[in-house]
């Protein structure tokens, strides 16, 4: 029997973006909950999981970079879409089975770099999927089909996270890898395979290779999402919200796995913990934004964020109350006994924070494109998101870290605090007057969204980050007097530098020539930053130098390295500082 086309007709086209992100968020659902769970029960420690979680995000952050190369690299025979989904689809299965002979954790390490590489085919699929969804559906069924791929998103979740842990229980840990990869090829097979996508409009001509014209088309969206970023008081407070973790959240991440083993929770109870998470989340998400749109996005979202605290402060208290403090090993002889009144405390919050987190979903989307320019739209609002999941990447780094430092009620009380510091950005995130009007049916130009003040907030934002890279210099020199806090102030570090490395490949995209010797050295220093995450591994590098080379020299040699780059860098976005940025005035091409 031949399948179908779904993307023939509308309820055709509604499901297979439904089940297309289904694909997406079965690798997530199973790295966050059920590979974080099966950790925990091998007695991994809450830093190393953390580190785990927080890397599979890290794809997601920069999948704008998969855009132009989606765009460049297409297959008229396969589609130019559909070639890409095929391909990314059949990678993400292969790199999962992969991983079945590993043994876990002994092999963490590795597990956890071929899960990136699977991600970061997720991401890329992720990129195709949205492209083909803007080419195919129709004005009308716009709205309905992005409910339901966030929805099919989070089914995906349930499946990969619940559904695995649910089976664990009748086949074992290891062949649940064959169901995951299992599921995503029987999209590929239902879905993707007999889909016929309608052919593009006619190409544009490559000048030079076609991998020059992809680096063309990221140096442009670097430039529009630069320029469209400072443009104006509600995109900049936009990008400082971004990077900001909407409100707290370690009871979405692997604190809440963790902790949920730690109190005698068997697979079947921590996927059923899951299962009705995933549910109220996702019905909740339709309502906040429902609710939005009637008593307004910036009054509602503030409520919603302030909420998402309330259940971390609720679990603290009652941890705190019980003495459950440090992380236990489910595998320790002297455990303490479990009360039964935190298995309960640990449901209540869970369940409350999925109502609350559902709530604060749709309508941060919804806010976002508010303040987004119509004239990038795509550009500034992919870039939005990329943050975003930066920010959850860089959460689940340092909550991992601070629970084995300074144990579970702490770690929440921070993260409940931190995560309310969004609260302080929402005032500016409002629509200009003139966008504002466009609601009553006149019409907002894309001139609406910018005003004179970008070279002033480009300034600002090279000495800000200038001032903190030059701050890591005396940070590492006396990095003892944080004491079990210097791991986290490391994870703060690392986020400074991708901020600054992405600033100085924009920065000079952007000033072009008018940067001069600044900017063009910039883009050399830049990839020296990102490289600094290599910090954390210099004991590991040094084992594999040659015999003869002394190991403590060497570490010390890099250190002293990676402290002239990160001061390097500042002294160049200092000078980028004292730029007059005239190429972000309103009108500049």
């Amino acid at each position: 029997m031949r399948l179908p086309n779904l993307l023939a007709t509308k309820n055709g086209r509604l499901m297979a973006f439904f089940l297309l992100y289904v694909t997406e968020g079965i690798p997530l659902g199973f790295a966050a909950t059920a590979v974080a769970t099966r950790l925990r029960r091998l007695d991994v420690g809450p830093a190393e999981i953390g580190a785990f979680v927080g890397s599979f995000y890290l794809p997601w952050a920069f999948k704008w970079a998969f855009g132009p190369l989606v765009d460049v690299f297409s297959s008229d025979w396969l589609g130019r879409r559909r070639g890409w989904i095929l391909i990314t689809q059949v990678l993400m299965a292969l790199t999962l089975l992969s991983t079945v002979m590993l043994d876990l954790p002994a092999q963490l390490g590795l597990f956890t770099m071929i899960l990136l590489v699977h991600n970061t085919f997720g991401a890329m699929q992720d990129v195709a999927i949205d492209a083909l969804a803007c080419s195919t559906l129709q004005e009308d069924e716009r709205g309905l089909a992005n409910g339901m791929m966030f929805a099919g998103a989070m089914i995906g979740s349930m499946v990969g996270g619940s559904g695995v842990l649910f089976l664990s229980g009748v086949t074992g840990f290891q062949p649940t890898f064959f169901f995951v990869a299992g599921c995503i090829l029987l999209v590929t097979v239902v879905v993707v395979l007999p889909m016929q996508e309608a052919p593009g409009p006619a190409r544009a001509v490559v000048v030079g290779s076609k991998l020059a014209q992809a680096g063309r088309e990221m140096r442009d969206f670097a430039v529009d999402s630069f320029r469209s970023f400072l443009g104006s008081p509600g995109a900049f407070g936009g990008l400082l919200f971004a990077l900001l973790p909407a409100g707290a959240m370690c009871l979405g991440l692997a604190l809440q796995s963790n902790l949920a083993v730690e109190l005698g929770m068997n697979d079947d109870q921590v996927a059923l913990l899951g299962l009705w998470s995933s549910i109220l989340n996702a019905g909740f998400c339709v309502l906040g934004g429902y609710v939005s749109d009637r008593w307004g996005r910036r009054r509602t979202l503030f409520v919603y964020l302030a909420l998402m605290s309330l259940p971390v402060f609720y679990l603290m208290n009652e941890l705190s109350r019980h003495g459950w403090i440090m992380p236990v090993s489910s595998t320790a002889g002297d455990r303490p006994p479990v009360p039964a009144a935190l298995v309960t405390a640990l449901w209540i919050a869970t369940l409350a924070y999925a109502v609350f987190q559902g709530l604060m979903y749709g309508t941060r989307s919804a806010i976002m494109m508010d303040v987004t320019n119509p004239a990038v739209a795509a550009t500034q609002f992919t870039a939005y998101m990329a943050l975003m999941n930066l920010a959850i990447s860089y959460s689940a780094t340092w909550q991992g870290i601070a629970i084995e430092a300074w144990g579970y009620p702490t770690t929440m009380l921070v993260d409940g605090i931190f995560g309310l510091a969004c609260l302080l950005v929402l005032p500016w995130l409002k629509r200009s007057k003139d966008a504002a009007a466009s609601d009553v049916g006149q019409a907002a130009s894309a001139a609406s969204f910018t005003d004179p003040l970008g070279p002033k907030r480009a300034r600002r934002l090279a000495t800000a980050l200038g001032l903190l890279c030059l701050a890591w210099v005396p940070s590492s020199l006396w990095s003892e007097v944080f004491g079990a806090g210097k791991p986290i102030v490391g994870t703060l570090f690392t986020v400074i530098f991708i901020a600054s490395a992405l600033f100085l490949l924009a920065g000079r995209a952007v000033l072009g020539d008018a940067g001069g010797r600044t900017a063009r050295l910039g883009v050399w220093v830049a990839p020296l930053l990102i490289l600094l995450y290599a910090r954390y591994h210099l004991n590991a590098i040094a084992s594999w130098l040659p015999a003869g080379v002394d190991a403590a020299s060497f570490v010390a040699g890099a250190q002293n390295a990676m402290m002239g780059v990160a001061a390097l860098a500042g002294v160049l976005l200092l000078r980028l500082g004292t730029q007059p940025w005239k190429q972000m005035e309103v009108g500049a091409s």
